[in-house]
Order: C-alpha cells, then sequence, then structure tokens
C-alpha cells in the first residue's frame, strides 16, 4: 500500500470485537495476568503480551506498528520526547569508554545532550569537522558504536549525504543513526531507502501536527547484523533476564526489543496512552498537511528572497543553498516545510521582527499547525559556545521559520507588516 494509505489503516484491528473503527485509549497502568505462570512467562519475555504500561499498552502498540508500516522497518518504539528517543538509542548502543561520531549539524537539544549529559556516563560524541564522508570516517575507532546524523540540519537545514555516509558506516560495521524529525515519518525522506540502520524522531513535529502532544519514536530498520560481536549487551547473555540473548530471541528487531525490554524498563520514558492516541490522529492527515506546508514554504521563501530588509534566505529547495542537490535526491518534493532567514539589521531589530508578528507564532517548534517562527541563539541554541555557535551556522539575527496550516497569502501579508515595522 501507498504511504498515504498505510498512514490511516496501519495499526488498526478490523477484527475489533465492538466494530469501532477507531483505536481505543486504554487508561490503565497494569494488567491482570492469567496465573503465575503467565505472568512468569511474560516477564521472561518467552510470551508476547502486556505486563506494565512503561513497556506498552494496546493504544501505543497500535500507533507503533503504523509508525513501523510507514517507514517498512520491523519495529518501532515509542517514548515520552524525541530527546528520549535519542537518549535510549545511544545508551543501547553505548556504555562508558566508548564513543559515537556525530553531525555537526544539531539541534541545540541534541548537542548539550551529547557534549554535556552523555559526557558524564563515560560515552565520548565526537563531532566531524564537517558533513563530508571523509571527516566522519577520520574520527572513527575500535570504541567508535554508531555514526549519527540529522536528515536535515536543524535550523540550518543542512542535508547529508546519506548515502556516502551509510558506506562509511558499512566499512566500518556500525549502525547509521539518523534523527528523521523533518523527514516527516518517511513521506518526506525515508532513511531506510538509503543505508541507515536506526531512525529516532522527535513525533513532538510532523506525526502530532497539531502541538498538542510530546513524543518521540525509535525505528528499527532490521538491516543491523547484531552479531558480529560489537555489542554483548545484545547478542549476549542479558544481566536483566537471566542470561537472554536477544539477537536470538528477537532476531532482526533485536535492537528495538532492546531499547523496550531494557530502555523503557530502566530509564520509564514511555509515552501516555492518550498521547499515542494524538499521534495516531496526526499520522492520519500527515500527508496532505506537509504537502501543504511545503508548498507554502517555497511562497514564503520566494517572497522573503526579494524583501529588501532580508540579508540571506536558506532553503533547500533554492539552487543557491548548499545542500539543494542532496534535498532533491533524499527529499519529496526537495524540500521540506522549514527555511531559515537572516535578517538586515542586529539583534535587537531581528527580535523586534519577532515580536511583531501577529500571525506567526513565538514559540520554539516545527511541524505545528501554526506557523512558528524561532530565534535559535536566544532559544533552542542558547546554550552553545559563540565557537559553537558558528560551526552550527547559528547567528545573531537568523530565524527559524516552520510554515502551518495558514493561507500563505496571510503569513505573507503578516511578515511584511512586520518587516515594515522594522522601516519606521
Amino acid at each position: 500500500m501507498k504511504f498515504e494509505t498505510r498512514q490511516i489503516h496501519a495499526g488498526l484491528n478490523t477484527g475489533e470485537p465492538t466494530g469501532s473503527r477507531g483505536v481505543a485509549i486504554y487508561p490503565t497502568a497494569a494488567y491482570r495476568f492469567q496465573s503465575c505462570d503467565h505472568a512468569a512467562r511474560l516477564f521472561e519475555l518467552s510470551e508476547a503480551g502486556n505486563i506494565y504500561t512503561r513497556l506498552q499498552n494496546p493504544t501505543t502498540t497500535a500507533y507503533e506498528e503504523r509508525i513501523a508500516a510507514l517507514y517498512g522497518a520491523v519495529g518501532a518504539l515509542a517514548v515520552s520526547s524525541g530527546m528520549s528517543a535519542i537518549l535510549l538509542t545511544v545508551l543501547s548502543l553505548a556504555q562508558k569508554g566508548d564513543n559515537i561520531v556525530a553531525s555537526p549539524y544539531l539541534y541545540g537539544g541534541t548537542y548539550n545532550q551529547f557534549r554535556h549529559s552523555l559526557d558524564k556516563l563515560g560515552i565520548e560524541v565526537r563531532i566531524a569537522r564537517s558533513l563530508d564522508a571523509a571527516d566522519f570516517e577520520a574520527q572513527v575507532d575500535p570504541h567508535t558504536k554508531a555514526l549519527y546524523v540529522e536528515s536535515m540540519g536543524n535550523p540550518t537545514c543542512t542535508v547529508p549525504d546519506l548515502e556516502a555516509l551509510a558506506r562509511v558506516a558499512r566499512n566500518h560495521d556500525l549502525p547509521f543513526v539518523v534523527d528523521n524529525t523533518f523527514g516527516a515519518a518517511g513521506y518526506l525522506c525515508n532513511p531506510f531507502d538509503w543505508g541507515a540502520n536506526i531512525v529516532v524522531d522527535s513525533a513532538t513535529k510532523w506525526i502530532n501536527g497539531h502541538g498538542t502532544a510530546m513524543g518521540g519514536v525509535i525505528v528499527d530498520g532490521g538491516n543491523y547484523n547484531w552479531r558480529n560481536g560489537k555489542f554483548p549487551q545484545i547478542d549476549g547473555p542479558s544481566e536483566g533476564y537471566h542470561g537472554l540473548n536477544l539477537a536470538e530471541n528477537f532476531g532482526a528487531a533485536a535492537f528495538v526489543a532492546k531499547c523496550r525490554v531494557d530502555g523503557l524498563r530502566d530509564f520509564g520514558c514511555c509515552p501516555s496512552p492518550f498521547d499515542a492516541y494524538l499521534m495516531m490522529i496526526g499520522l492520519e492527515t500527515l500527508s496532505l498537511r506537509v504537502k501543504h506546508e511545503v508548498e507554502s514554504t517555497w511562497r514564503l521563501a520566494e517572497y522573503c528572497r526579494s524583501h529588501p530588509m532580508v540579508e540571506r534566505v536558506s532553503f533547500v529547495g533554492f539552487e543557491s543553498h548548499p545542500s539543494c542537490e542532496n534535498a532533491r535526491k533524499y527529499y519529496r518534493f526537495g524540500s521540506s516545510a522549514v527555511f531559515a532567514i537572516e535578517l538586515k539589521g542586529t539583534l535587537e531589530s531581528t527580535a523586534r521582527f519577532v515580536e511583531n508578528l501577529r500571525l506567526a507564532a513565538h514559540m520554539t517548534m516545527i511541524g505545528d499547525s501554526i506557523t512558528v517562527v524561532t530565534h535559535p541563539a536566544s532559544t533552542t541554541h542558547k546554550q552553545l559556545s559563540d565557537e559553537d555557535l558558528r560551526a552550527a551556522g547559528v547567528t545573531p539575527t537568523l530565524l527559524r521559520i516552520s510554515l502551518g496550516l495558514e493561507h500563505p497569502d496571510d503569513l505573507i501579508a503578516d511578515f511584511e507588516q512586520a518587516l515594515q515595522s522594522l522601516a519606521q
């Protein structure tokens, strides 16, 4: 089935005894066991079933099945936020003394987690000098456990050469992890088509699409050999399950199983059933929303490019963007629903423009049904040093713009009045 069909039908139980068209919300923390023997089988992972909502819930399971279907993956795990998805992924791959090699173009929250929080746990994150495959390869050593990139950098919208980086990962027999938040659950970009092994998303964004819930997902492509001797925590006796070998027990889905049975059990970052339900509702209209938002992005970006108060427009759809060729290769429509501008003037005048907007919202959000303008230097990337800001392409007058579902004419009018106010 095509993406548009899967986003509606995947995860639905047509044999539901009630005949319900929709997925039920199961507001339960725990589940009744049939017997002590039944409970034991569930807890030793020899039988599938619901144990505790920290690990799984029927509503959340339906949502996970839909995500996996959209990506063509062997499994997905819903968690409480995009940052939780990244954390569980890294902690399932690496331990004290290990390292991962990451892109320099990262969301500010990811950068801080990588550089500070993981460092306190003894996991080193090596930031590549650029997105060139050679710069990633130069950082790899015997203790490297993964390569990590965003399919479109936040906020610069830089698109890496996914195929080239996947080759580096394969050459060193490493998992290739891609944050595909900008790829809209595989609709705009599916990294598994280009060699990725694991995908993480902030479901808070386009998956939900309406700014109503927090969430993240980990998606397992089932295309990595965990039995290569590098990951004894997956292909080896599990300390938490009396020596159970996850690779033997779960096969191609061993990684997502590791994230669930160890990650969710130990760190507890599970979504609520109600939030999982909201994500499923959001997914039903994903393609329609994203297509409209991409079209509006082209309109607003063209307007900004011609305005005298705009110093520069960074939009992957324009040939002037250094990632234009990669965007055409890896992204449906050759672009996303986000672009960035740099205004002429100062930090103060940029703040004045943002505060004069009447329709576009001033928030730290993307992928919402309303258009959002974010000033990264004072919000998402505020904690970075001046050197790291420069490396990430964040300047004092840079604004990230995420298009919503409004009519583009109304958005252009809003930008026009806010820009005019700067000249007064």
